[in-house]
């Protein structure tokens, strides 16, 4: 018999209870069963395995142990990621190379630049191979369907995804292969083109080629990543490109790009009369003071905290980059998301717009399809020829070796006629390195949400003979996601923005918000902005009457429960989950629901994957409404929420310990995105005695204290607490 281990700890003081979780807990008949205690033991005491299970060491034997750091710890385990058979001794030794240059502020010239940051994106590159290639899961159940496009489709549950041992994302390409009795082997490639969400736990996965796809067989079929190595590639080609053609950037941001001094050259262009665009919302003053300052300057940063408008004051800067001097502009962004929005608002403008797409998302469903290359082809009537061979290539499935080759060239002059008449083209900052862009100059380029991606993947974009750069993102939410700790160590997740700021590049601030209610607001623009941030919305914009909940300061929706459960480490053994914030979590949205909020308008925030499957699970099988309310609610990391918002958001923090740290929670940026998603109200769920040893948690809770709104006792009877916060370790 197989089942899931958990620890569950008895009470804070006492033995921790190594327990089967699943299936036994759920067998129905489980009342009936009688256990024999004698033979269920301990295993573990304060942290340490009992004697019955591993005999303690002597003192003598102690004096002989080799004294162990945490450090040591890490790199060893970070060995054997690589090298399974590394041994102890090994991390001593002086490894070949092992720390690489790190990032400068400063550069003498391109080469020096490529020489710097090449090698770390090699090193991202081969780490992200290697955990890729790592993850094929065998003993996949398959459930096989036809899209409506007619490409066969492959739906299965993926564990390693519900362990989060893996990073799945839309547009991914995995491997399926059949090794199975009742059929040929067999293996196909395909995109995933749906990912797990409280409605459902599978992956659908649609194939490149599945007209021989064994449909008849549903089990033994194992799952493989394949590792596209096209993003690196471009980033190093960029890196190149910079180093080597003088035409990459103008002079000027060459120059800017290395740290050096440089006069900026006049732009010549009128400004225009008025900043606000056609069809987009009229501008506050920073953000007219915004768009006034950067359309007058080569190289400028734009500022975005939260719920400052940053799309709407990007699209505007387009639109008057676009009718101010002739030339095309280029707008990207490192996730798909960001580029459709802005597509959908430059779009509002009248300009002539085309968003291309990466060729593994041309079929994927998106609010900007009609404004995609790939449609403008299908689209174009003047290419007779052409739409003949795309409904003969539709009917049959594929064309003969000469009608391809035909089919081929017409398409690629039609790409090119549509974009060499486009005002703005959008794409992704690695999409911009896409053979569809060579021999394309721009004359401006606008990058959102640039604090996300790494400084190679902005200079994709930047290397296609730019004379004006405008890089908005705001450097205090979530950086760049570097997967390789040297490399990020280096500098590799210290991203361009940062870089020109500490280069005195002072960003232009946008700072009217209108997103939180002004007591979600004060704490983050205190703490995370100097207090500019303004609220440009009421507070009586911001109260919903007809929504009961019990507020321990009616005018004010925000409240820290203390919650004093212990955490356990998840089932994968590399998370954690905390059972008493997951059923106060349940009872919260409940609560939120029977006073009428949709489900669709709350959002769970956890910093651990092992508690946001646990409170999916928990909300299913034991919340007192139907199932289909709580599958509605998204739960999800901090990561995934980061641009968005919701109208209530409850914060889970998962950490209560006496001895550890508390993990993801220690990142100012991390918090700071958690705090500003809700519009209309914030629940924390937390443990203050252990999150108020670290400064920064300290200073929110004093926040919550001092407002009446650090409360305990049951959601029916909170009362204001009372309990002292713990001295912060400076």
């Amino acid at each position: 018999m197989s089942f899931l281990l958990g620890f569950i700890p008895a009470k804070s003081d006492s033995v921790v209870v190594l327990l089967c979780r699943q299936p036994c807990a759920a067998i129905s008949n489980s009342k009936d069963v009688t256990w024999d205690i004698t033979e269920w033991l301990p295993l573990i005491d304060d942290r340490c395995f009992l004697p019955w299970l591993v005999t303690v060491p002597s003192e003598q034997e102690q004096l002989r142990a080799r004294q162990v750091t945490a450090q040591q710890i890490n790199r060893i385990e970070d060995m054997w990621k690589e090298r399974p058979d590394a041994e102890f001794n090994d991390v001593e030794k002086p490894q070949e190379g092992d720390e690489p240059d790190p990032i400068k502020l400063r550069y003498e010239d391109g080469y020096q630049y490529q020489n710097i940051f090449g090698p770390l994106v090699q090193m991202e590159a081969e780490y992200d191979k290697k955990m890729k290639e790592a993850q094929a899961q065998e003993d996949i159940a398959v459930r096989w369907d036809i899209g409506l496009n007619q490409n066969r489709l492959a739906w299965f549950i993926f564990p390693k995804l519900e362990l989060g041992e893996v990073r799945l994302a839309v547009g991914d390409e995995l491997r399926l292969r059949y090794r199975g009795e009742l059929h040929a082997e067999w293996e196909g490639n395909g995109h995933v083109i749906k990912i797990p969400n409280n409605t459902s736990d599978e992956v659908c996965l649609e194939l490149k080629r599945g007209d021989d796809a064994p449909t008849d067989c549903t089990h033994n079929f194992t799952v493989d990543f394949v590792w596209n190595s096209t993003s690196f590639d471009r980033m190093q080609a960029a890196l190149k490109k910079f180093a080597v053609d003088e035409m990459a950037v103008s002079g000027y941001l060459y120059h800017k790009l290395l740290g050096h001094d440089a006069e900026p050259p006049v732009l010549k262009a009128e400004l225009p009369q008025r900043f606000s665009a056609p069809n987009l919302p009229e501008l506050n003053h920073s953000q007219v003071f915004a768009v006034k300052s950067v359309l007058s300057q080569p190289l400028s940063l734009i500022q975005g905290p939260p719920g400052t408008g940053k799309t709407v004051t990007s699209a505007t800067v387009v639109y008057h980059l676009a009718k101010m001097a002739a030339g095309q502009i280029l707008v990207c962004a490192p996730s798909n998301v960001a580029v459709d929005q802005l597509t959908e608002k430059i779009d509002l403008t009248g300009l002539k717009v085309v968003r291309v797409m990466a060729k593994s998302r041309e079929e994927l469903d998106s609010s900007v399809r009609h404004l995609s290359l790939h449609e403008q082809v299908m689209n174009m009537d003047t290419y007779p020829e052409l739409q003949k061979l795309l409904r003969l290539r539709q009917s049959v499935g594929e064309l003969s070796r000469k009608d391809e080759q035909r089919f081929m060239k017409l398409r690629r002059a039609c790409e090119r006629e549509i974009l060499e008449n486009a005002d703005v083209i959008l794409t992704t900052c690695s999409a911009a390195g896409d053979p569809r862009f060579s021999g394309l100059k721009f004359r401006a380029v606008l990058i959102d949400e640039s604090t996300q991606a790494s400084e190679p993947e902005i200079m994709i974009p930047l290397v296609h003979g730019i004379r004006q750069v405008v890089l908005v993102g705001d450097h205090q939410q979530l950086g760049p996601v570097i997967m390789n700790k040297r490399a990020a160590n280096a500098g590799l997740n210290f991203t361009l923005f940062e870089r020109l700021i500490h280069l005195r590049l002072r960003p232009h601030r946008l700072q009217v918000q209108y997103r939180m209610h002004p007591c979600l607001s004060e704490f983050p623009s205190n703490m995370f902005y100097e207090g500019s941030l303004q609220n440009g919305i009421t507070t009586q914009e911001r109260l919903r009457a007809d929504v009961k909940f019990p507020w321990p300061v009616p005018e004010t929706p925000m409240m820290f429960h203390i919650n004093l459960g212990q955490e356990e480490i998840s089932t994968s053994g590399t998370s954690y989950l905390n059972r008493t914030e997951a059923t106060n979590c349940e009872k919260i949205v409940t609560t939120f629901l029977r006073a009428g909020v949709s489900p669709q308008s709350i959002g769970i925030i956890t910093p651990y994957e092992g508690q946001r499957s646990y409170i999916v699970n928990y909300m299913q099988f034991s919340g007192t409404l139907r199932k289909e309310l709580y599958k509605e609610i998204e739960v999800a990391s901090v990561d995934a929420f980061q641009g968005r918002e919701k109208d209530y958001i409850i914060l889970s923090c998962v950490r209560s310990n006496e001895h550890q740290g508390i993990g993801f929670l220690n990142d100012p940026r991390r918090l700071n995105v958690a705090l500003t998603r809700a519009k209309y109200g914030l629940v924390i769920l937390g443990n203050p005695k252990v999150l108020s040893r670290h400064g920064l948690w300290h200073d929110l809770l004093t926040h919550f204290k001092d407002n009446d709104c650090l409360v305990e006792g049951a959601l029916t009877n909170l009362k204001v607490s009372l309990i002292q916060l713990s001295r912060p370790r400076r």
